[in-house]
């Protein structure tokens, strides 16, 4: 039995035991978990039992934005230690599906994920059933494959690797832009994945990144990320945003767009403020249809890809955290010790403005 935040069903959340069949074999770590970012993807699960066919049919613990401390080895591992400081990759998949060997494994569908039933489709499930609960990681203590476990550098606090997970959305979907140095992008929402898809944007090689949103205190913490005017705010309440682009262009457009809204009218506006050959980025899900005038989008030569989280983009989000090219520490706002998990969601449920990011500290550094 272990003390964990569990999600009993819609809008009932609490912290109690809870016995989870979590199998270590020799190729797995035992972390100890100190910092857990709260997601908007776990406020939703709260919030409405279900995220699309993901759909919360038992008791589950919340949280996969997670960062902590080796506490044990499997006898195979040879590239982490007791001791190390680490973050987590939350989701593992089958070795043996076709996405995987593709390169391409966050769409597998049997891909296990922290705090994330599996939906009815899913193949290749894992016996695990620990795993086929969907539980996360908001516990004392889980068990992971090292091969999804990463070394954090001696002065990246383990909040900064709380961090990594939502970084790395924005690494993937920086990826999927195929950016070319001087590129200018525009992303359309100013959540936590907005203002790290910015972050990543320019870290790809993009010279300027605008922001929009209908918030402007949200916009003044975007622009206040990196010095030197690189991310530019456009308070989309006030100003147009398609007659900004363009005069700040001369006409030409984005190069590059990076939907993080998920509202289905911005998603179709993107068109009207993309380059010629531009590549627009749905990171983003709408729960509504998007309209898109595909004739207009062709005209244009636009391309258009869509991401599911990310792939293979850990150890690069890593360097650049290393290396202050990317610091994410100005995006976390708000800190609730574990006693207080519940506080804190319901503070996210209906965030102030003032608030990107919080954090939930279950052991201090």
């Amino acid at each position: 039995m272990t003390q964990a935040l569990v999600l009993e069903k819609t809008k009932d959340l609490g912290i109690r035991d809870i016995d989870i069949d979590e199998p270590f074999t020799a190729d797995d770590v035992r972390v100890d978990i100190y910092k857990v970012g709260i997601c908007g993807s776990d406020v939703h699960y709260y919030q409405h039992g279900n995220i699309g066919p993901f759909v919360v049919n038992q008791p589950m613990v919340l949280g996969h934005e997670g960062a902590g401390v080796v506490s044990e080895v499997g006898k195979n591992v040879k590239t982490l230690k007791v001791g190390d400081r680490v973050c987590m990759e939350p989701g593992v998949p089958s070795n043996n599906a076709k996405a995987t060997q593709l390169g391409m494994y966050n769409v597998d569908p049997g891909l296990r994920f922290w705090a994330t039933p599996p939906p009815p489709y899913a193949t290749n499930l894992h016996a695990d059933p620990a795993w086929s609960a969907g539980h996360g990681c908001l516990r004392p203590s889980v068990v992971h494959p090292a091969a999804f476990t990463f070394k954090l550098p001696d002065h990246i606090s383990l909040e900064e690797g709380a961090m990594l997970e939502p970084l790395a959305v924005g690494m993937h979907a920086a990826t999927k832009a195929n950016i070319k140095p001087g590129d200018k992008a525009i992303v359309v929402g100013c959540g936590p994945i907005g203002n790290l898809t910015a972050l990543a944007a320019l870290a790809g090689g993009c010279s300027k990144v605008w922001i929009a949103d209908v918030v402007g205190e949200k916009l003044s913490v975007a622009e206040s990320l990196v010095d030197g005017g690189k991310i530019v705010g456009v308070n989309v309440a006030e100003q147009n945003l398609k007659e900004f682009i363009m005069n700040d262009t001369e006409g030409w457009g984005a190069d590059v767009a990076f939907e993080c809204s998920g509202n289905a009218r911005a998603a179709a506006s993107l068109p009207d403020l993309m380059a010629v050959g531009g590549t627009m980025v749905m990171v983003g899900c709408p729960s509504d249809p998007v309209p898109l005038d595909i004739a207009f989008m062709q005209v244009k030569e636009l391309k258009m890809e869509g991401i599911f989280r990310y792939a293979n983009v850990f150890p690069q989000a890593i360097s650049l955290m290393e290396t202050g090219s990317i610091d994410v520490k100005p995006i976390i706002t708000d800190r609730f010790d574990f006693a207080d998990s519940v506080k804190g969601f319901d503070f996210m449920c209906a965030p102030p403005v003032t608030t990107v990011k919080s954090v939930i500290s279950l052991r201090n550094e």
